[in-house]
């Protein structure tokens, strides 16, 4: 604080091609940003599907060859990184298309930092911890093209990967100022073939983004109004996608708002998040379906700090009630989405609610929560959730 003014970083996004079809650009797009040998990361169950086979041939035509990437698991892991650098490094590759949700988007971003920096730098040496980054030779950064396929995570307008340590299971946040992606193509038509339960937690991690962000107390005005926006979006949009998956005015509605998500959470995340993570990196779960699990109960912990706040925000959103309706309101959307009803139904073990608070109490989202997060009240808080 100088003189009583809050004192912050901000950033905000690269050039975004909304609309669609627009994939059909990203031939050209990675020539104008100096990509001629592209590695296509994208994950398992996507590698095989006509959007992907559709893009790689775009490709192709341009002269840019057809080389793809799909090693990346469900939560990516330091092992799927060291596999996609390989395939990187053989293939003489100049760049990286990630095509796909989170976890290829992130994973595409890690190969694109690590695959080219000094023999004997550990990706754990950049996880996002004060200034860390400076230990990345910037220089040997590969430009990358980010697609995503699915309205959820945000990936595309970050310049972070989240990675999980497959010894540990702890979840870290790798961050460099020059992982943002030189375009993001933003196709809605992309992510109509998504099943519907991949729509459902995509969509509820957009609207986790932007309420986190929104409820936290950081000084962010900017982030501030967009994931207000973001949350009406996701609550006008999401059951409509949900019902019509081929309502296409409504995925680009949820594209913007995973998008905004991601841009607003430069303001905070908080015990949402820091519950998520941990649950995901040992049991494997979706990350989105899981914010939205935890989320009312998180709600409920935080309502001494966020209960104004979130009055306003209900407001804004025609929401009648104030706290209490916008609680509501989430609670009927997760009924409208099938979202499991706690942590036992995601099978989540008692017996691991120990290791697993330690664990969230580590995870650098606590920092970003209204309430202060102690051992006492997380542990309480994975009973409640349960």
């Amino acid at each position: 604080m100088t003189h009583g003014v809050p004192n912050r970083n901000w950033s905000y996004p690269t050039a975004m091609k909304f609309g669609v079809g627009r994939v059909a650009e990203l031939a050209e797009h990675c020539k104008a940003s100096g990509i001629l040998r592209p590695l296509l990361v994208t994950d398992k169950a996507l590698a095989s599907l006509p959007i992907t086979a559709a893009a790689l041939d775009g490709l192709a035509e341009a002269g840019l060859g057809r080389a793809v990437f799909s090693e990346v698991d469900a939560n990516p892991t330091e092992r799927n990184l060291a596999a996609g650098i390989a395939a990187f490094l053989a293939g003489g590759h100049d760049g990286i298309v990630g095509f796909g949700g989170g976890s290829a988007l992130d994973l595409a971003k890690m190969i694109a930092l690590m695959a080219h920096q000094p023999a004997g730098l550990e990706v754990w040496e950049l996880e996002d911890i004060g200034d860390w980054w400076t230990r990345a030779d910037r220089s040997k950064i590969m430009p990358t093209i980010a697609v995503p396929t699915t309205a959820g995570t945000g990936s595309e307008v970050g310049r972070a990967g989240v990675l999980t340590n497959s010894v540990t299971h702890r979840k870290k946040i790798i961050w460099h100022p020059d992982l943002m992606a030189r375009v993001v193509i933003c196709d809605p038509a992309l992510t109509v073939g998504m099943p519907r339960f991949i729509t459902a937690g995509t969509g509820m991690d957009a609207l986790a983004h932007c309420l986190e962000a929104y409820c936290s107390p950081h000084y962010h005005p900017m982030g501030q109004g967009i994931a207000l926006e973001g949350m009406r979006l996701v609550f006008e949009n999401l059951p409509k996608v949900y019902a019509d998956p081929n309502d296409l005015m409504a995925r680009g509605h949820m594209m913007s708002a995973a998008a905004m998500g991601a841009v607003a959470f430069q303001k905070g995340l908080g015990a949402i998040h820091s519950l998520s993570h941990p649950i995901g990196a040992v049991y494997n779960t979706h990350h989105g379906t899981t914010n939205a699990v935890v989320m009312p109960m998180v709600l409920d912990f935080n309502r001494p700090a966020i209960e104004g706040v979130i009055t306003s925000a209900a407001a804004y959103l025609g929401i009648a009630g104030g706290f209490d309706g916008f609680r509501a309101r989430v609670m009927d959307l997760r009924a409208e989405l099938a979202i499991p009803a706690n942590l036992t139904a995601l099978g989540v073990k008692a017996a691991d609610l120990d290791m697993l608070t330690g664990m969230a109490l580590e995870d650098p989202s606590c920092g970003g929560n209204p309430v202060e997060m102690t051992e006492a009240n997380t542990r309480a808080l994975f009973d409640a959730c349960m």
